[in-house]
C-alpha cells in the first residue's frame, strides 16, 4: 500500500510524456499537453518532498 500513490504518479506522468510526444507530431494538441506533464511532474516533487517533513513539537 504504501508504494502504490508513487506508481500511480509514475504512471501519470508516463501518460502525460506520451500526449507531449503525440503533440510533437501534431496529433494532439500542445497547449493541452504541456501544462498536463507539468503539473503531473510538479504534483510528484510537491508529494515526493511532503512526506518526511518534521512539524514541530
Amino acid at each position: 500500500m504504501g508504494k502504490l500513490p508513487y506508481i500511480i504518479m509514475i504512471l501519470f506522468i508516463a501518460l502525460a510524456f506520451f500526449l507531449n510526444l503525440l503533440a510533437l507530431i501534431h496529433i494532439f494538441p500542445m497547449l493541452l499537453s504541456a501544462p498536463i506533464l507539468f503539473i503531473s511532474i510538479l504534483i510528484f516533487i510537491v508529494y515526493l518532498n511532503d512526506r518526511r517533513r518534521f512539524r514541530g513539537f
